[in-house]
């Protein structure tokens, strides 16, 4: 058996869908030790995973708090440029800490956020083995495929790859810092310097909780690359999970279900939900919207219509009871309703959720309103159009049978396993 040491981003969203593939490998005899900052460590508490602090000079308890609090008052460039920010600070400190840290826990193989991009660049210093995660979109870079940031749609044109190839060069710019970062810490530990940014992915495997209908068409991927579809727990557990228990499932209609939800960061624009509220207003339907805040106070909030609002739900299992889902295109809510069959109308805000939400729209199962051009009617247009049009709901079906024959977790172990066992 293998000990597994797990480095990923503080945020819910990467938190969970590597949390239960930890699980799924303790479950299988191996050890697994998560690595994070002191606010990690709260969020994990009852995943039953061991814990490894790190970075606590650099990110304090209450650090992740008042970044993701900034986070979610942005959007477009400026939501994007602060990420990448926070990604340049958390591999500085990972290049301090991370490989004393491994070495005191007696790691003997890494598992990767793939936007956790200093880890790679530990591993070959430790030599040890290590396989990449895509928790969020993938961000391998072709000239055929838009750039995860834009909304851009795939087409197979000699524009759009020229079109392409000036996003790539875009985020390579506006990721110079965390690049040189990297390359500056190889050259110190005498390490081969990369040639392209994807070589600091394994070169082992690479884990993707995409179905690959849902990504548009690769060419470029490496054989390495594997779409095993969402990283969910079999028994529907979540390693952070707060208590939902106090949902008043009594207080829903025998009318169509819309549920929506901004996730965990991006939750803080008001206007939002309001024009949410606004949009369903009238419908024959049933809007139910969470905060996505545990803490967040709900007494007092008025929106159009009076809509059922809480600070957090009880996320997939509304979803399950769902007609139309509404989302910023976060990656686990926009999985996590197409692993039920249940049809979208995304919001995306910044980072990689315009590039989700294009996705989504091309497979059918959902429309797209960009939060630059959002108005109440063009979003009551939307829900409306999901709502009523069988199409959407038979594509989200077609994408729901897509994923149950991906593997999930399941399969996403046997690819560690079946990587790591080589090497040892």
């Amino acid at each position: 058996m293998t000990h597994f040491g797990v480095f990923c981003p503080g945020a819910i969203g990467h938190l969970n869908p590597m949390g239960n593939l930890s699980r799924e490998l303790l479950r299988r005899g191996h050890r697994v030790t998560l690595f994070g900052v002191p606010d990690v460590r709260l969020k994990m508490a009852r995943s039953g995973l061991e814990f490894f602090e790190i970075g606590a000079e650099e990110f304090p308890p209450g650090a992740l708090e008042v970044i993701y609090a900034q986070l979610g008052t942005m959007d477009g460039l400026a939501g994007l440029k602060f990420s990448i920010q926070c990604f340049q600070q958390e591999a500085e400190m990972l290049f301090q800490r991370a490989p004393a840290a491994i070495q005191l826990a007696g790691v003997e193989a890494l598992i990767i956020d793939q936007v956790t991009t200093a880890m790679g660049t530990v591993a070959d210093y430790l030599n040890l083995p290590f396989v990449t995660v895509c928790n969020a979109l993938l961000i391998n870079r072709e000239p055929g495929i838009p750039p995860y940031f834009t909304h851009w749609r795939y087409q197979d044109t000699r524009w759009a790859r020229v079109r392409n190839r000036l996003g790539n060069r875009l985020i390579a710019y506006l990721t110079r810092s965390i690049w040189r970062t990297v390359v500056q810490q190889r050259q110190r530990w005498h390490l081969s310097p990369h040639r392209y940014r994807e070589d600091a992915y394994s070169q082992l495997a690479q884990i993707c909780q995409l179905p690959a209908g849902f990504d548009f068409p690769r060419k470029q991927l490496p054989a390495c690359f594997h779409y095993t579809g969402p990283l969910l727990d079999p028994q529907s557990s979540e390693p952070v999970a707060f208590d939902s228990s106090a949902f008043p499932f009594e207080q829903l209609t025998s009318k169509p279900l819309i549920y929506a939800s901004l996730g965990t960061l991006q939750n803080r624009n008001w206007k939002l939900f309001e024009a949410i509220a606004d949009a369903c207003l009238g419908l024959d339907a049933q809007l139910v919207i969470s905060l996505g805040d545990p803490n967040r106070e709900v007494a007092t909030l008025k929106l159009p219509g009076s809509p059922l609002v809480v600070a957090y739900a009880p996320h997939q299992q509304l979803i399950r009871r769902s007609s139309l889902v509404i989302t910023h295109a976060g990656m686990n809510t926009v999985i996590g309703a197409l692993s039920c069959g249940v049809p979208l109308v995304a919001i995306p805000i910044t980072n990689e959720q315009p590039g989700i939400a294009a996705r989504l729209a091309q497979t059918g199962a959902g429309e797209v309103v960009p939060l630059a051009k959002l108005t109440v009617p063009k979003l009551r247009a939307a829900v409306e159009a999901v709502l009523a049009e069988p199409s959407y709901r038979e594509h989200a079906a077609r994408m729901q049978a897509e994923i149950r024959q991906c593997g999930g977790v399941i399969a996403a172990a046997d690819v560690i396993e079946a990587a790591i066992a080589p090497t040892h």
